[in-house]
Parts: structure tokens; C-alpha cells; sequence
């Protein structure tokens, strides 16, 4: 049978320790071992569900009265009870020790000053167009996004000028509003601000009381060498404006790449076909082929077959992030006539009469079985 949790010592407190010690020591450890300062520190989480399960039941009159009875309702219940019991302490829990903690800052005697929480500005996204040589070269292009900025007239706090914003009657400040009961409360956005914290009596004519404008950026950005169709390129701080004094979100543009009308991307690499005559094939030779910089003369070995790929190492487009470079992969295609003249004909024939062997012979051999 799994023995019962000593809660007093779990607490640091005497058995005849008041409510308010039992309360203050409480405190204490649990602002030492809350996770929101101690992240990823799994000991210290479940030393925190221990603290709040020991003060679930010492806080509770009738509970507290059980537990010194010897209750065996308590047994092997460390770190299983409490308000935060299976609680996930990855979203949102920082304000559950602020709505404890600080209700007697906010009861105090001075009047304090409550600032809107700023936020951080949406981020945004832009479709650009450039050739195939700016997305191997690299390129400066003109761009023109919609977006918003902030408001010239009430300079991003949304109330009309001469005005401010008020502190919010409902969660006096915080941003949030406790559901719940006991001395433990979950918080979720107030209702009434939605997380600023202030309210705006009399919004501004300009903006309506957003703090921001509908406008068309105009900028001139930066594509670096490399890109390909589809490539997402990151502009940091050119987003919307954030809230409240927040900062920018990012904008991020799409490429979108005219295409070539000799090559074709291959993931790093560029391909591009080459054709050969028949005697080119039969013979080898050397054969001028492009390049980005011009072109280059390529040697084709004798008997290559159709579709025979040859590489020209380091020769393609740029790796984003400074990677070196791809590679021309070029496709060697047979390039036979569809008509022939008189010469033409008696020449294969010569051809076929001299040539040894059937190269169908072995699949027939198998298909006759």
C-alpha cells in the first residue's frame, strides 16, 4: 500500500503552523519552483505539482482536519492532486501566480499606471517575378506590397488626439480575467480590451481606433542568386506594424521564375537535351554545348546510346546559402530524320548490310518461350 505524503514537511511548515504560514510558505516555494522560471526542468515541475497539492489540502479547513485525522484518502496522492494535477504548464500558466500573487499589489494604496501590451505585427506574404537569368545572377527588383502603417494621426494608440487610452475596468491592466474559484484561478484574454490591458473611449477618426492605416509599401528587395520557382525569401521587420509599440512581423516574397527556353531546373542542377546525329553517335565526337557563362566543347564517347547523361560539374546555378554550385546535366538525344534523301537511303542500307547481329534477337528468343 503506497504511504501517505507528509504535506507539512513537503511545505517547509510545523503541524500547528496558521493558515497564513501555511499560505506565505506556499509562496515561497512556489515561485521557486513554478515552470514558467525554470523550463524544461522536469524535476522542478513535479516539485511544483507536490507544493500544490500539499497546499490544496493544509488551505482547506475541512481537508486539512481529515489529513491530521489520518485520512487513508491521501495516501500516495503526492503530486497528483492539487489544482495543477496533469495541468499542461506549456501554455498560459505564467498568469496563474500573477492573478495569486499579485491581487494585493493591485489592492495596494498607490495608483499604478497600466501600459497597453504590444504586440508583434503579422507577418506577410508577396509574389515576385523575375527572368531565369536574375534567378541564376541574382537581381534587384521594384515591389509594391499592401499593407498597413501606423496611423499619422493618433501615431499607433488608436484614441483620438488629445486623448489616451484608459486602463480596462474589467481586468484592471492585465490582459486577462481569472475563471475559477479558490485561491486558484486560470487565466484567458479579457473580454472586454482582448489582452491590451486598456480600452479606447474615443477612437480615433483616422484609423477607427486600430492604431493602423491600409497603405502600399514600395520597396526595392534584394533576390538573391540561386532562388527557383517557388523559393521563399524572408525580409525581417518589413511585416505589419506591431500593436502598442510592438515590433514589424517579416515579410516573406514567393518567386515565382520565367522559364528557360534551354534549360530546366533540376532541384541544384540545370538539364538540358543535346541532340546527335546517328554517325555523332556511332563515332563520337566533340560537340559545343551551352554553359550560363557562353559555351563549351563537350566530347561524346563513340556508341553513346540515347538518353546518355554527361555532367558538367560546378558549372550550374548557386546553392542558397553560399553552397557552391549545381551541376549542367546534359541529356544526349538521338536526332533521327523523318525523311530521308535518295544518298541518305542507300547510305543506310550500306549501313545495315555491314552491321552485325540483331539487337531484337534476345528478346524474341524469350518471347518465343
Amino acid at each position: 500500500m503506497a504511504s501517505r505524503p507528509d504535506y507539512y514537511k513537503t511545505l517547509g511548515v510545523d503541524r500547528k503552523a496558521s493558515a497564513e504560514e501555511i499560505k506565505k510558505a506556499y509562496r515561497k516555494l512556489a515561485r521557486r519552483y513554478h515552470p514558467d522560471r525554470n523550463p524544461g526542468d522536469k524535476q522542478a515541475e513535479e516539485r511544483f505539482k507536490e507544493i500544490s497539492a500539499a497546499y490544496d489540502v493544509l488551505s482547506d479547513e475541512e481537508k486539512r482536519r481529515q489529513y491530521d485525522a489520518g485520512s487513508g484518502a491521501f495516501a500516495g496522492a503526492a503530486g497528483a492532486q492539487g489544482p495543477f494535477a496533469g495541468f499542461d504548464f506549456g501554455a498560459g500558466v505564467g498568469d496563474i501566480l500573477s492573478n495569486l500573487f499579485g491581487a494585493a499589489a493591485r489592492r495596494g494604496g498607490g495608483r499604478t499606471q497600466t501600459r497597453a501590451r504590444a504586440q508583434r505585427g503579422a507577418d506577410i506574404e508577396a509574389q515576385v517575378r523575375i527572368t531565369f537569368e536574375q534567378s541564376i545572377r541574382g537581381a534587384q527588383v521594384a515591389l509594391s506590397v499592401p499593407t498597413h502603417q501606423r496611423c499619422p494621426t493618433c501615431h499607433g494608440t488608436g484614441a483620438k488626439p488629445g486623448t489616451t487610452p484608459k486602463v480596462c475596468p474589467v481586468c484592471e491592466g492585465r490582459g486577462v480575467e481569472a475563471v475559477g474559484q479558490g485561491p486558484f484561478s486560470i487565466s484567458q484574454p479579457c473580454s472586454r480590451c482582448g489582452g491590451r490591458g486598456t480600452v479606447i473611449e474615443e477612437p480615433c477618426p483616422t484609423c477607427g481606433g486600430t492604431g493602423a492605416v491600409r497603405t502600399v509599401r514600395r520597396l526595392r528587395v534584394n533576390i538573391p542568386p540561386g532562388v527557383r520557382e517557388g523559393s521563399r525569401i524572408r525580409l525581417a521587420g518589413k511585416g505589419e506594424p506591431g500593436r502598442d509599440g510592438g515590433p514589424h512581423g517579416d515579410l516573406y516574397l514567393v518567386t515565382h521564375v520565367e522559364p528557360s527556353p534551354l534549360f530546366v531546373r533540376r532541384g541544384d542542377d540545370l538539364e538540358v537535351e543535346v541532340p546527335l546525329t546517328v554517325p555523332e553517335a556511332l563515332l563520337g565526337a566533340e560537340v559545343e554545348v551551352p554553359t550560363l557563362e557562353g559555351t563549351k566543347r563537350l566530347r561524346v564517347r563513340p556508341g553513346t546510346r540515347h538518353g546518355t547523361i554527361q555532367r558538367l560539374r560546378e558549372a550550374g546555378p548557386p546553392r542558397l546559402g553560399g553552397q557552391g554550385r549545381g551541376d549542367i546535366r546534359y541529356r544526349l538525344v538521338i536526332d533521327v530524320p523523318s525523311e530521308l534523301t535518295e544518298e541518305q537511303r542507300r547510305a543506310a542500307q550500306e549501313l545495315a548490310k555491314v552491321m552485325n547481329g540483331n539487337p531484337r534477337a534476345r528478346i524474341l528468343k524469350v518471347g518465343a518461350r
